[in-house]
């Protein structure tokens, strides 16, 4: 059932292949041609600038234990639902700090990709493409609200070291390495860019200017953009490491470190909030094992308890230190898990019907939009995709999703034409 307000072509899949067979399918090999450039009417807007959150729940969660429960369905699982503070509205019991908080979130129902691998779903989710080297949301955002001066950069993204899984998929595609999110893995800063102890600062700053000038004079009749792009990645780096004092978590007092919890996310979100809060424009914080083949009920309950008191803690800091206003924070993975449940006690990989959820700036709390049918198989109403969710996230942030990257001379559509904006969950 087609959602009021929310327009779309009268052939959805040949409006996306015609794209795909123009621009779109052009990307890759454009990208070949130079960097591209943002045009024009897309320019950053006037202070302030938004900021951007991205909670990715990596593997898959389970919808019908968090977002969308089904208790009474032959496949609904031993979890009950409970009311939240929209009157009406049940989650799953695994999230009761979230269910507290529910007036202030929007949230989707009504998800449909079809994608069930990981790897394709994490780049389909945050790209809005299924045709790769299209830059994903980080690096995106970073473009299109960079200024001259800024010192940090634009897209960091954490996750921890092992395993490194599928969160791995690029970044920025045709934007270019210095669009890459810098990667911090288990909470550190980059590696090996601090002054060695041995070194004082005169020595370093000569050693500094002697690769200066060598480089320099390499790039002398030489195609400049592979040097440039390490020369981009270092820079990035060694603006977080002339600010350390970020990833120093003893500046926090004890009681919040133990209020965001000791574990990987929960150190992770803290990290990300002194990030955003420093001037970095997108931070991704990869929450891992959602992908929960076996023992489904187990696993959720493991990921629920961390997700659930972190995420409501992040919030409510984000809304006490004026955060909430500049900042959308996105919860999304790249897929849901199958209603029916397999021999092993598990949940498997399903696109077609799952959940997701905004807080912050630019969204209208207190929605809860779409519907799936009793067993949790399919949407019934309010379906959307993930180029839908892309154009809505930059109109949340105040960016504009017509808006067009100039690449090798040709116009490429910053988000997918052939998607909508979902108005219902806007401001």
């Amino acid at each position: 059932m087609q959602r009021p307000g929310h327009d779309r072509p009268t052939n959805r899949h040949l409006s996306r292949r015609t794209m795909l067979q123009g621009t779109v399918g052009g990307a890759l090999g454009l990208a070949r041609m130079g960097h591209a450039t943002l045009s024009a009417r897309a320019a950053a807007p006037a202070s302030p600038r938004k900021k951007l959150l991205l909670l990715f729940l990596s593997g898959g969660a389970s919808q019908l234990e968090t977002f969308d429960p089904k208790p009474d369905s032959k496949y609904g699982g031993p979890f009950r639902s409970i009311a939240t503070s929209l009157p009406g509205v049940q989650i799953g019991e695994l999230l009761p700090h979230t269910a507290k908080i529910m007036h202030r979130l929007a949230v989707i129902r009504s998800v449909n990709t079809g994608e069930t691998s990981h790897f394709r779903g994490h780049y389909l989710l945050q790209s809005g493409r299924k045709v790769p080297g299209y830059p994903v949301l980080g690096s995106a955002v970073a473009k299109m609200l960079e200024r001259p001066d800024d010192l940090l950069p634009g897209y960091v993204t954490m996750r921890r070291h092992h395993p490194q899984a599928y969160t791995d998929v690029g970044d920025a595609g045709f934007l270019g390495p210095k669009y890459e999110g810098v990667m911090i893995i288990d909470g550190n800063p980059p590696a090996n860019i601090a002054r060695p102890e041995a070194i004082n600062a005169a020595t370093a700053s000569a050693r500094d200017g002697i690769r200066q000038r060598s480089d320099a004079r390499f790039l002398k009749g030489r195609a400049p953009e592979a040097i440039k792009s390490y020369s981009d990645s270092y820079r990035k780096a060694d603006a977080l490491m002339r600010r350390q004092d970020i990833f120093d978590l003893e500046q926090e007092s004890a009681a919040d470190r133990e209020r965001y919890g000791d574990h990987h996310f929960g150190r992770n979100c803290l990290l990300a909030r002194r990030l955003l809060e420093a001037g970095v424009n997108c931070v991704k914080v990869a929450h891992h094992d959602w992908d929960a083949h076996f023992e489904n009920f187990h696993w959720q309950r493991q990921r629920c308890l961390e997700f659930d008191r972190t995420f409501v803690t992040l919030l409510d800091d984000f809304q006490d230190r004026g955060l909430l206003d500049e900042t959308l924070v996105v919860i999304m993975g790249e897929m849901g898990r199958t209603p029916r449940i397999n021999y092993y006690g598990g949940r498997d990989h399903w696109g077609d019907a799952w959940s997701m959820a905004f807080a912050g700036c630019g969204i209208k709390p207190g929605v809860v939009l779409g519907k799936t049918n009793d067993l949790g198989t399919e949407v019934v109403d309010g379906q959307v995709d993930a180029g839908d969710l892309f154009n809505t996230i930059l109109v949340a942030m105040k960016l504009d999703p017509t808006a067009t990257w100039r690449l090798g001379g040709r116009e490429n559509p910053v988000a997918d034409p052939a998607a909508s904006v979902i108005k219902e969950v806007l401001a």
